[in-house]
């Protein structure tokens, strides 16, 4: 019980501080409202250089002299905020506004320029300046034993393909060897050819689309502008400039073979009119 009237005690004592605090409070304030000192009115006339002060008229206090003091000054009253006429909008000029438009769409087809050829400084030149490493296409790619690779164009139909050398390998007969001595002479495809294989690049020589087998003609038929190949790769028909480009091959004395694949080994197809096999169509053509 005492405890509490302790506390009690305690808070009254307090709000009678806080009362006493709040009632200073408003009574210097009260004060100090509406009459200026005599230092801040003479710091004004000094500032303004006017003659209106508290002394000269009477009755007047705080912005009521400050008026007072524009008035004497200028010989007009003071023009409340918002009371003049709102300024007239007037368009941009249309040619000003055009240069603008044109500076913002030169300077932005410069800007994506200057980035593009940044990335392909970054990204894209290097790869064209170092070369490709072997193993892969671009380079020198191990295609397997020759034994079991003719094994394998005859169990695929007479067609190989090799997807890590964009190519097709096929067995060129040892009937046509002696035509192809003649046809090839010097080309570095002959000694593949000689050993009974045949690696075509993928590419169609006429617009570079993609060429597939025709297990039906067991030819080359391009399904983009029906240029035709016999099985060795040598033009048959249709646009193409020449047969179709073949990549060296190199077979080791235990039978590994090797295709250089990179763009500067890549042997141009034979001229039109050359048929070292004489295979004709041996079915319908897919094209």
């Amino acid at each position: 019980m005492s405890a509490l009237v302790a506390i009690a005690i305690i808070l009254l004592v307090l709000a009678a501080a806080l009362a006493v605090l709040a009632a200073a409070r408003r009574r210097d304030t009260s004060n100090a409202t509406g009459r200026l000192s005599r230092e801040t009115i003479k710091r004004d006339e000094h500032r303004r250089g006017a003659d209106v002060t508290e002394e000269s008229v009477p009755g007047l206090k705080g912005r009521e002299i400050e008026r007072a003091a524009v008035i004497a000054r200028t010989g007009t009253s003071v023009v409340p905020a918002g009371s003049t006429a709102p300024t007239i909008w007037v368009p941009p000029d249309p040619e000003t506004y055009d240069v603008t438009r044109r500076q913002f769409l030169n300077r932005s087809i410069v800007g994506l320029m200057g980035l593009g050829i940044t990335i392909f400084a970054v990204v894209a030149f290097p790869v064209f300046l170092w070369p490709s490493g072997s193993g892969g296409f671009g380079g020198v790619i191990r295609l397997g034993k020759l034994a079991d690779l003719i094994a394998d164009i005859q169990k695929n139909k007479g067609f190989l393909y090799k997807p890590e050398g964009r190519m097709w390998l096929t067995e060129y007969p040892t009937s046509a060897i002696p035509k192809a001595q003649v046809a090839y002479k010097g080309q570095a495809c002959l000694p593949g050819m000689e050993q009974g294989l045949v690696a075509l690049f993928q590419k169609c020589v006429h617009l570079g689309c993609r060429v597939p087998a025709c297990y039906t003609s067991q030819w080359f038929e391009c399904p983009c502008h029906g240029s035709q190949y016999n099985r060795v790769g040598e033009k048959k028909g249709g646009p193409a400039p020449r047969g179709l480009d073949r990549f060296p091959l190199e077979i080791s004395p235990d039978g590994t073979v090797l295709a250089d694949t990179s763009s500067a080994k890549i042997v141009s197809g034979p001229p039109i009119g050359t048929n070292t096999t004489g295979q004709e169509a041996e079915g319908p053509h897919c094209v």
